[in-house]
Formats: structure tokens, sequence, C-alpha cells
């Protein structure tokens, strides 16, 4: 995985792992890789992981069974679209739709560039 500057290492490694729920590589309930085999995979160190790990523990994203690993949270699916929804409305749609004015873009320009 390549990381950029914007956020920290830790916060895109939970993302991913929310990206990969979102896509259905994770289902409720189902068990997904340890601490040690994601940080290894990414190539990070194993305390970058952990930190992953606990953030997506505190949004009750993922639950840890004593001894036997991380699992993903019955509802995590809807819980991080609502999460990343509101991200998305509040946060990147209002530069979005202000560069659309700046640039002369109607919503009719929006809509036919969109359903190409």
């Amino acid at each position: 995985m390549t990381f950029n500057n914007e956020k920290a290492i830790y916060i895109q490694m939970a993302d991913r792992l929310a990206d990969e729920i979102l896509a259905g590589k994770y289902e409720d309930d189902a068990r997904i890789p340890s601490v040690r085999e994601y940080s290894v995979l990414l190539q990070v160190n194993t305390n970058t992981a952990v930190k992953a790990y606990e953030q997506l523990a505190r949004d009750e994203i993922i639950y840890n069974k004593r001894g036997l690993g991380y699992f993903v949270t019955a509802g995590a699916r809807q819980r991080i679209l609502e999460s990343r929804k509101k991200e998305f409305v509040t946060e990147r749609m209002p530069e979005f739709i202000r560069q659309m004015k700046l640039l002369g873009i109607s919503i009719d320009d929006f809509k036919e560039m969109y359903d190409k």
C-alpha cells in the first residue's frame, strides 16, 4: 500500500480495512487478519497496525475475541457507510460544489458526465 502525507498511516490502514469491509471482503462476525499479518501485508510497524485496530474497535467496526483475534462487528458495514456519507456531505461536497461553480459546470453537465 502506498501511503500519503494527508493522514496518519494508522488512519489510512483503518480506512483500507473499512474499505475491504464495504467491498464485502469481510462479512459480519468474520475474522480479519491479525495485527501482525496486516502489518506484514502493508509493510508497516506492528505498533502502527495496533493503533489502526484500536481505532476501528473504538468505532465499533471490529471487536477482539481474546486468544482468537479480531472480528467484524455486526452492522459494521452500515456504520461505515453512514460515517463515510456524513464525511462526504460535510467535508468533501462543499469544495466539490465550489469547484463546479468556479468552472461553470452545471448540475446537468455533471449528470451528463456522470452518466457516461
